[in-house]
């Protein structure tokens, strides 16, 4: 980010066990918003007037505009000499990025600057198919491929293939040598091992690559160059872009639309040990995924929420959104992770994650909205409304409505604010 006066180049953004309690909580999400409509139809909505100064009042009027920008403007152009990658290559990096479709976009980012770190020419990334989601698209399904190479050409190399050589006449292909990378690899890793195997073997494969090179990197060009690659040279293909803006045709064609992305899925909720809320034979299916794929240890459903640890459910969304002022004409639109959803959300007057802790999908589009122009984000502080919501559950029902609003007037809605760690630099990049 950079304060207004300065220039910016500016383009365009372009089989898991327990499917059946996956379809039972999709099918659970809408039944709950449906009721959650019903409630905010027939219950009395909070109003707000655009000239009150009340602290205990939401101006949801304003909420649908764009953030204050506090005179800061997106840039993410070097602002130091950079010059492009040399002719001569070291070697060549291959990478596997694994997760979901926005952990490997992260991944995306890191590689790249990855590459740029080793003068290497950067082999374009494989995505891993064999997560949660199952996606088998790949790059070239998924991303404009010729918009990434030549977005970034004065960056970095890069190749859809490592090239075969000739050698004493013959035709030989070259091996990459297979690296497990250490969790956030500090830039050292990668100037000394990896790249030492590089010069070594002539091609490295980082493998898995999720989280792979540490957010905190003490270079602003470096982190410059993570946006770079993240809000503008990823671009999802014509048909992807072209899908996304007719459902925001048709959202927009009745005026203003809210995306929420619930995060209310299977994965998410075993990594979380959110169990109570469920029958014993759905607690039985997430603690079993929880034991193979995450950590051991298990907490109550409200012990997690008090510290923050669990989303909102779909009901306590419903009651938020009255409290702050919301009403029964809201449009709203419901996001999974698939790439049309991340456009969708992207484009809406008002995102609202409902977990971003961790969330790739969620702390991306909280990012890229900020940078496409400060778009309104509502970010629940789960940790702060979980006393609301607890009391509210035990019957202490007055004030509730007036204790949400306390705590999320203390949030940010969009605008540009310090960066404090552990926040993902994807979230907010005003370092």
């Amino acid at each position: 980010m950079r304060r207004l006066g300065h220039h910016r180049q500016h383009g365009k953004q372009g089989g898991v066990g327990g499917r059946g309690l996956l379809l039972k909580l999709l099918i659970a999400v809408f039944v709950v918003l449906l009721i959650c409509t019903l409630s905010l139809l027939f219950s009395a909505t909070i109003t707000a007037t655009n000239g009150s100064n009340a602290p205990s009042e939401i101006n949801v009027e304003k909420l649908w505009e764009s953030a204050n920008s506090g005179g800061w403007r997106p840039s993410s152009s070097p602002r130091t000499d950079w010059p492009s990658p040399p002719k001569e290559t070291r070697g060549y990096l291959r990478v596997r990025c694994n997760g979901g479709l926005n952990q490997q976009r992260s991944a995306i980012c890191n590689a790249v600057l990855a590459a740029r770190i080793m003068n290497a020419t950067l082999v374009l990334p494989e995505l891993d198919a064999n997560s949660f989601w199952h996606d088998d698209s790949g790059f070239h399904g998924i991303y404009d491929v010729e918009h990434f190479i030549q977005s970034l050409r004065f960056d970095v190399r890069i190749v859809e293939r490592i090239p075969e050589i000739r050698k004493n006449g013959k035709t030989k292909k070259i091996k990459a040598f297979q690296l497990r990378p250490p969790r956030d690899a500090p830039i050292s890793w990668y100037t000394t091992e990896a790249l030492e195997k590089m010069k070594e073997h002539g091609a490295i494969y980082l493998t898995p690559f999720s989280h792979r090179l540490a957010e905190e990197i003490d270079n602003p060009e470096y982190q410059r160059l993570r946006c770079r690659v993240n809000y503008h040279a990823l671009r999802f293909k014509p048909h992807i872009m072209k899908l996304s803006e007719s459902i925001v045709d048709k959202l927009r064609s009745q005026g203003r639309f809210m995306a929420i992305h619930l995060r209310f899925e299977m994965d998410m909720l075993a990594f979380a040990g959110c169990f109570d809320i469920f029958s014993p034979a759905e607690q039985k299916i997430l603690k079993k995924y929880r034991m193979e794929n995450f950590a051991k240890k298990t907490l109550i459903y409200k012990e997690r929420r008090a510290i923050g640890k669990c989303p909102l459910t779909p009901e306590e969304v419903g009651l938020l959104l009255r409290a702050m002022g919301f009403n029964n004409s809201t449009r709203m639109y419901l996001a999974a992770g698939s790439a049309v959803d991340y456009m969708v959300c992207l484009l809406a007057d008002i995102f609202m994650p409902t977990y971003d802790g961790p969330s790739n999908f969620a702390n991306n589009l909280l990012g890229h909205r900020l940078y496409y122009g400060f778009r309104t984000n509502i970010r629940p502080d789960r940790k702060g409304l979980a006393p609301a919501f607890t009391a509210r559950e035990e019957g202490q029902t007055a004030g509730f409505e007036e204790a949400v609003r306390r705590v999320m007037l203390k949030t940010n809605f969009g605008g540009p604010h310090k960066r404090i760690s552990p926040e993902s630099f994807y979230t907010e990049f005003l370092a």
